[in-house]
């Protein structure tokens, strides 16, 4: 091991504010803090091009902290090399509304580029930073003028390896070359519940190389090792690197390193004296000397890169000035100016056209209509793209051409929802991804993660109930929409024809805020017929489709495919409305003054139909209602015949109307 006493002090720097501050908050991980404290302080201080002056500078690297619950690796390192992250802000550790929240969370803290803590997403979220990157430098660099050019660099531990995401993304990494992305694995043997070798006895290094990786082990204390690896990763310009660094959990704590112990609590006191003591720190606790601050400080090196960078761009734009302002828009997330009114001509046409097609084919004809107009779409399915219908016709697969705009991620559901997070998260693309909706639940977390970080990704969910027919009950959704609508800032639209379809991509499209899931048929639906109000209203989320005739005495309430079967039953009901609400997140975000409109509260005699679970429309029928749907899995037959057997029919609606009326 060779590491110069000075190196081995700013490294201890971590180590020391990590433990004061584990123990301040009586709650935390101080192992991987100082354990990596040599790998943090040789990335962060030689190699890393940031500015903490401007957190988010385009072409800065970016670092991905994938053993999020080591956080507090990444808060020291903000701290010392000049972030907005303070010594209070430290002492505030894992505390209410602090900057410093017991996992990393992107949009809380200055210089986290992405939410980590459930293991191998950050890894994931890295090759989507990765993915963004070379194809953005794709297809706006030129000659000379490398205006998309960094590194993306991201820490990883055990629990990262075990989990099975990391085997998805790490092995579409190797497939799509992705040379700029480094990856520094915490091989330190322990885990929560003790020594990893009892469960964990991969060859890590086959594994990798198997992927297509370049992979170098060393010592992860040896900070000239480090700098050796590391400057050979970023030499390798066709495969992704992984640098494994055998290292001790916890270094510096006399009786507890090496050990679980200092994996998920603090130190106590006592041992946080022994450990000053080990490394010859004396300064008090959160106290670091003003030389070391000195050394850590990122930002007279951070501005002179930006200022480069700045130079540069200024070169390109004037050279090319259309590229310079398309790639401006891209990275500011904005539409052209045109999109919308484009758009909105696009679904008036749709409505003229009148087809009888299944929503996923008039999910297609959006994209087909939307896609040259938006050169930052970057689309994807798992391995689904002939029955997603995700393809338009100017799709081409990065892995063919760095420059496209389609990922074919294999049958990688988690992996390629984390992926597209990162690519979300890296800025200049919007990117959507495709599977059947009952393989959402592969990609669950990864979903509620891009909710989390409010970014926007498109997810687009196919064959979307029991009407896919004769796959079976494996392959029927039947709860996966409630889990939609129940994660907090996700829109979930299910249209129920072209002019829905159409309107819902262009929410998705436009919302810069969150994420958005829109789920589509295997069958046909027909074309129903709408004012241009309703096709106004449409875009509310929930709106009247079939106004009653005279006194209004009940309502009945539908999505997707069940909206015409609402419509059947209307034509033989009298006083009854139908309203059709292709999405309830967005309907539940307009004025009270215009859902009581849509849903009068006088009106008690309500009747929700969809295929799909029954427990989430109660809150829109109220006890006194009823909801036709399921609340069992499916069978394997045609969807003629399960709807008929599950008892979603016109028969249905029209008895249940019937009898709340008669109430």
């Amino acid at each position: 091991m060779t590491t110069p006493l000075n190196e081995r002090r700013l490294a201890n720097a971590i180590r020391v504010l990590a433990v004061d501050a584990v123990q301040q908050a009586n709650s935390g991980h101080p192992g991987a803090p100082m354990g990596m404290a040599e790998i943090a302080e040789v990335l962060w201080r030689q190699f890393l091009r940031h500015n903490p002056s401007n957190p988010n500078w385009p072409n800065r690297d970016r670092f991905v902290l994938s053993n999020g619950h080591g956080s507090m690796l990444q808060y020291a390192l903000l701290h010392l090399s000049g972030y907005d992250v303070s010594v209070d802000d430290l002492k505030q550790f894992r505390q209410l509304h602090s900057k410093t929240p017991g996992h990393p969370e992107y949009g809380y803290t200055a210089g986290v580029e992405t939410t980590t803590g459930p293991l191998g997403q950050g890894i994931a979220n890295a090759v989507g930073f990765a993915i963004a990157e070379k194809t953005l430098a794709a297809q706006f660099n030129r000659d000379g003028l490398n205006v998309v050019d960094h590194f993306t660099y991201c820490f990883m531990g055990d629990g990262c390896l075990m989990e099975g995401i990391s085997h998805e993304v790490c092995s579409l990494a190797g497939t799509l070359q992705l040379g700029k992305l480094i990856a520094y694995y915490d091989d330190n043997g322990i885990s929560i519940d003790g020594e990893v070798e009892g469960w964990f006895s991969d060859d890590t290094q086959k594994r990798f190389e198997a992927y297509g990786w370049h992979v170098v082990k060393v010592d992860g204390h040896d900070t000239e090792a480090l700098h050796a690896a590391t400057l050979a990763a970023q030499a390798e310009t066709k495969r992704p690197s992984l640098i494994i660094c055998k290292t001790v959990i916890g270094l510096g704590s006399p009786n507890k390193q090496g050990k679980e112990e200092c994996h998920g609590a603090p130190l106590g006191v006592s041992e946080i004296e022994l450990v000053r003591d080990t490394l010859t720190w004396t300064d008090e606790p959160f106290v670091i000397p003003a030389d070391v601050y000195d050394a850590w400080d990122a930002r007279p090196k951070g501005i002179i890169q930006e200022n480069e960078w700045n130079t540069l761009f200024e070169d390109y734009r004037t050279q090319y000035p259309e590229l310079a302002a398309e790639l401006q828009r891209r990275l500011n997330g904005d539409l052209p100016a045109d999109f919308a009114s484009k758009a909105d001509q696009y679904i008036r046409d749709v409505n003229s056209k009148a087809e009888t097609i299944a929503s996923r084919k008039a999910s297609q004809n959006a994209l087909q209509a939307f896609g040259p107009q938006l050169p930052e779409l970057l689309g994807g399915s798992a391995d689904l793209a002939g029955s997603n219908l995700t393809i338009w016709k100017g799709c081409e697969g990065i892995q063919d051409n760095p420059a496209g705009n389609y990922i074919h991620y294999g049958v990688r559901e988690f992996g390629m929802t984390a992926i597209a997070n990162g690519i979300a998260l890296h800025g200049g693309f919007i990117p959507y991804v495709a599977t059947f909706l009952i393989f959402m639940e592969y990609a669950r977390n990864a979903v509620r993660m891009g909710a989390l970080m409010k970014q926007r990704v498109i997810h687009v969910y196919t064959h979307d109930s029991i009407g896919l027919g004769e796959d079976g009950p494996t392959h029927q959704p039947i709860e996966q929409l409630a889990s939609l609508r129940g994660t907090p800032n996700l829109n979930t639209w299910r249209p129920a024809d072209t002019v829905e379809s159409a309107i819902a991509w262009k929410s998705a499209l436009e919302r810069k805020d969150g994420p958005t899931a829109l789920v589509f048929s295997r069958q046909n639906l027909p074309h129903l017929t709408r004012t241009e109000t309703q096709i106004t209203d449409a875009a509310k989320g929930g709106y009247v489709l079939a106004a009653e005739q005279g006194e209004l005495k009940a309502i009945i309430i539908a999505t997707g495919s069940e909206v015409d079967l609402a419509m059947q039953a209307y034509s033989q009901l009298s006083g009854v409305r139908v309203v059709s609400m292709p999405c309830a997140e967005e309907f539940m975000r307009q004025d009270a003054a215009y859902r009581e409109s849509v849903l009068p509260a006088n009106i008690r005699a309500r009747v929700a139909v969809e295929a799909s679970h029954v427990d989430y429309w109660w809150k829109f029928v109220g006890l006194d209602g009823k909801v036709i749907g399921m609340s069992t899995f499916g069978e394997s037959a045609p969807a003629k015949d399960l709807f008929k057997y599950f008892g979603i029919t016109t028969e249905a609606v029209v008895a249940a109307v019937e009898e709340l009326v008669a109430r």
